[in-house]
């Protein structure tokens, strides 16, 4: 329990803090299922669509600092070698 003003505001920002990038992370794991959804279907224009969607994604949210800007990066990559495997196979 906090027992100082300075405290008690802590507890109260880390916890708002702690939401936000929750939701955030959220939105991350949204996208990059719908993404892994439309891989699985087979369909490339879909899977590019959700690419390009949960690319924006990772952007914004490495950009509030909520993931490290690399792994946002690394995972940009790992979905567009899986979007090249697709549009290959066709």
């Amino acid at each position: 329990m906090p027992n100082t003003e300075s405290a008690k505001k802590r507890v109260r920002q880390t916890s708002k803090r702690n939401a936000r990038n929750l939701w955030r992370k959220r939105r991350v794991k949204d996208a990059s299922g719908d993404f892994l959804k439309a891989i699985a279907s087979g369909d490339a224009t879909a899977a590019e669509k959700a690419m390009r969607a949960a690319a924006r994604t990772l952007d914004k949210v490495a950009a509030a600092g909520t993931i490290h800007k690399n792994t946002a990066s690394r995972r940009k990559s790992r979905m567009a070698a899986k979007l090249a495997t697709l549009q290959k196979a066709k």
